[in-house]
């Protein structure tokens, strides 16, 4: 049986960096040996390249070589520097292993797109789209679906205080993992929050806080065949959720646990999994994306923000939901590999 060539690309130059390093470590331990030869691409946090034996918590310190993805599909793989010369290697996949910025935003797929590579997850258009919430606002309402109530701030806008309705959150438009997200209950809170949440992006959302449980659907597959895991439920005991927020999220967090299966009534269950099947499909994404809403008390369910390449940790919600509808990581990544290679020669 011939091994498919995996490039595992992981690291990035974004805050989520560490996160990314973790879940390329749980991919890697997920990785048939008899299936894949994987090479491991880690990206520095200056956002330099380089080959190296594997996403170790201190991969830049071993045996790396500067690295390159052609963007040449003649080449189709990498260069890989080297005293002045270069050896290519070529791909037949590539899993990137990215979050947030530079990551699930478009950036890395355009260059994966030239490269001719198939590749697992959200092409350029969805993985845009749904990066910037506001823009996923927009679009999944033209579909029918509930949002928050919101407002967009650009950068040095001035914003009423007196005209927003409070409790808000103010978040980055375009961040992951929580960073800079905070929630306001009163005027005089405001312009520290924006302030907050500039330090990740210039663009800023403004949103009525939704009162219901904060819930999420993992899903997998290209439409019109999805499969999707257990819902969950995001138990907080004070504050608000902050994913990735804590010093070892591994040993937990200081105001939430995750319920999976979420406690919830099934019909409530289904409702969710079809929501974010109809999200899934209307902002075009394809091989996996986890979809967090909202579940009201009236039994409706709101859109709060899609993750297109979500974190795949050993903590992460993602996984954990697709484990318990029968799907352990590792045919996790076989599915996604097959879909992204089949996908391409179509």
């Amino acid at each position: 049986m011939t091994e498919t060539r995996i490039g595992i690309i992981f690291g990035g130059s974004s805050e989520e960096h560490p996160i990314s390093v973790k879940s390329a470590q749980l991919v890697a331990k997920n990785l048939d040996p008899e299936k894949y030869l994987p090479f491991y691409i880690g990206i520095t946090k200056s956002g330099g390249w380089k080959l190296c034996d594997g996403p170790d918590a201190d991969w830049e310190d071993g045996d790396c070589r500067p690295v390159v993805l052609a963007p040449d599909p003649g080449v189709h793989g990498l260069l890989v520097l080297e005293a002045g010369r270069y050896e290519t290697i070529r791909l037949d996949v590539v899993l990137p292993v990215l979050h947030g910025k530079l990551g699930e935003d478009g950036a890395p797929q355009g260059l994966l797109e030239l490269s001719g590579i198939p590749y697992v997850g959200c092409d350029i258009q969805s993985s845009a789209l749904c990066m910037d919430k506001s823009l996923a606002y927009a679009v999944a309402a033209g579909a029918g679906i509930d949002t928050p109530n919101f407002i967009t701030v650009t950068a040095d806008e001035k914003v009423d205080a007196d005209g927003i309705v409070y409790p808000a959150f103010v978040k980055p438009a375009r961040s992951g993992s929580s960073f800079g997200v905070g929630k306001v209950s009163r005027p005089e809170e405001l312009a520290d929050a924006i302030a907050a949440a500039r330090r990740y992006d210039s663009k800023i959302l403004i949103e009525e806080a939704v009162v219901g449980s904060e819930v999420g659907c993992a899903i997998l597959g290209n439409d019109p065949e999805l499969i999707t895991g257990e819902v969950d439920r995001i138990a907080l005991s004070h504050g608000f959720f902050k994913i990735h927020q804590e010093a070892t999220p591994e040993n937990g967090s200081d105001n939430s646990t995750p319920i999976v299966p979420a406690d919830i009534p099934a019909t409530s269950r289904a409702r969710v999994q079809e929501t974010a099947k109809a999200i899934y499909r209307a902002l075009g994404c394809r091989g996996l994306a986890r979809v967090d809403m909202f579940l009201t008390a009236a039994g409706s369910v709101v859109l709060n923000e899609v993750n297109t390449l979500p974190g795949l940790t050993s903590y992460s919600r993602y996984p954990r939901m697709m484990a318990a509808a029968g799907f352990p990581l590792s045919e996790v990544i076989d599915r996604l590999v097959s879909l992204a290679i089949e996908g391409k020669n179509r």
